[in-house]
């Protein structure tokens, strides 16, 4: 069975980190592909391994703007 997830993927330095927003797992890599590559492996990995995955609902995702302070 197939399940679709939400990532949220943010850089830092040289390096790409990819949270799925539903479980608490977390991967990452030297490039947005690989990232989620790994991500998917580490999840996988997961529901494979937990006696009971505790998988949360998808949050609500939304960007928002603020007064800058410069």
């Amino acid at each position: 069975m197939n399940r679709t997830l939400t990532a949220a993927v943010h850089q830092e330095e040289e390096w790409y980190v990819a949270r799925c927003l539903e479980l608490d797992v977390a991967s990452q890599g030297e490039s947005l592909d690989e990232a989620m590559t790994n991500l998917r492996e580490a999840v996988e990995l997961y529901l494979g391994e937990a006696a009971q995955p505790q998988i949360e609902a998808t949050p609500f995702v939304t960007s928002f703007q603020v007064a800058s302070a410069a």
